[in-house]
């Protein structure tokens, strides 16, 4: 029996994988709790490898793959999932990855995410950032927190992403989503344009340039609530981050606009659940927080990044906690292994100490 992508695609959500890898000369690979495993034992071959993918996308996504060799797109199994699809060459061959994406946008309470975070989506203005490595569920994060917004206030939200991911119905507020490639040329166009479409909530799927982020700081200056992500692993980088892509004569005036604007910068990653009970995700999130005070803003002014990070350990009492708590928390709460946590964190030393100090 001929093999479908749609059979691979509905076994992946079934056995809660994440990901689906199609290459020609092995098997195709699935990504469950985590850990790469084979779904068949057979290798596939180039004809069959090409047949998956091109059942994925049309004749414009085909054009465009053939001129670039890569091509991100989006792809809906009715009744299973969307997935995110990115096609590529490896070896002269075609080859593809597939994210599944939850139908369902999941709550900020089904996401166990800490009261500060939802507090965040109440501010009226200001630049919310959540960062992390790629597969760190950055997407999901703030999916929730839209969906938070969506079902809470009567706001117009207005996301610019690549591709569109989780889907959205209105509920009190009015949400519009534009897909790269095919809604706008760029994040940078789409973000100039949004500034006229009075929206009052705009999430940046990525802020990947100069203009992408100088708009976005503008943005939340101007009286709007914007979130957005980067790939970055702590809050010290993130800020970094967004101030080197300036040339340095327009830095120091960046660190004062980002001062006033940043709202919060949560940076996560995904850790392996230990012992999953049945029906429980095999992942769990630990998140550095770090919110946006006076001592902050006051640091990211002056370009004292290094400092961040002790403000953040002090900060508890308003919800900041480091990478390093949070995995420590998950060890003593038995959800994750101590080596799994050294693994993640980016100060071991720092996890080290804390773990040391509970006795584990």
């Amino acid at each position: 029996m001929e093999l479908l992508i749609e059979d691979l695609m509905e076994e992946l959500v079934k056995r809660g994988g994440s990901d689906l890898h199609l290459a020609a000369g092995q098997p195709p690979y699935g990504r469950f709790s985590g850990s790469l495993t084979p779904m068949r034992e057979d290798p596939l071959s180039e004809e069959t490898c090409n047949r998956l993918i091109f059942s994925m996308i049309n004749n414009s996504q085909r054009k465009q793959l053939e001129q670039n060799w890569e091509l991100d797109c989006a792809y809906g199994l009715k009744g299973v999932s969307r997935f995110r699809v990115n096609v590529y060459r490896q070896r002269g061959t075609y080859a593809a990855c597939l994210r599944a994406l939850g139908s369902n946008i999941p709550s900020l309470q089904a996401l166990d995410l800490p009261p500060v975070v939802e507090e965040t989506s109440r501010r009226p203005r200001g630049l919310v950032l959540v960062t992390g490595p790629t597969g760190s569920g950055k997407t999901t994060t703030l999916a929730a927190l839209l969906d938070h917004i969506n079902h809470t206030r009567a706001e117009h939200i207005l996301t610019i992403e690549d591709p569109i991911e989780f889907t959205y119905r209105n509920d009190k507020s009015l949400v519009h989503q534009r897909q790269l490639n095919d809604d706008t040329k760029s994040f940078g166009a789409a973000l100039r344009a949004a500034l006229r479409e009075d929206p009052d909530v705009i999430l940046v799927g990525e802020m990947r340039d100069l203009e992408t982020i100088q708009l976005a700081i503008t943005a939340a200056e101007t009286g709007h609530l914007v979130f957005g992500t980067l790939h970055t692993s702590s809050a010290a980088q993130t800020v970094d981050r967004m101030v080197d892509v300036f040339p340095p004569e327009q830095q120091t005036q960046i660190r004062v606009q980002l001062s006033s604007s940043l709202v919060a910068v949560f940076s996560q990653t995904l850790c392996k659940r230990l012992d999953p009970a049945p029906g429980q995700f095999g992942r769990v999130m630990a998140q550095e927080i770090m919110i946006n005070t006076p001592a902050i803003a006051n640091l990211v002014r002056e370009g004292k990044t290094a400092q961040l990070y002790s403000q953040i350990q002090t900060g508890g009492q308003i919800g900041m906690q480091t990478l390093e708590k949070a995995l420590a928390d998950l060890v003593i709460n038995g959800d994750i292994s101590s080596k799994e946590a050294m693994a993640k964190a980016s100060k071991p030393e720092e996890l080290g100490r804390l773990l040391q100090g509970q006795g584990t």
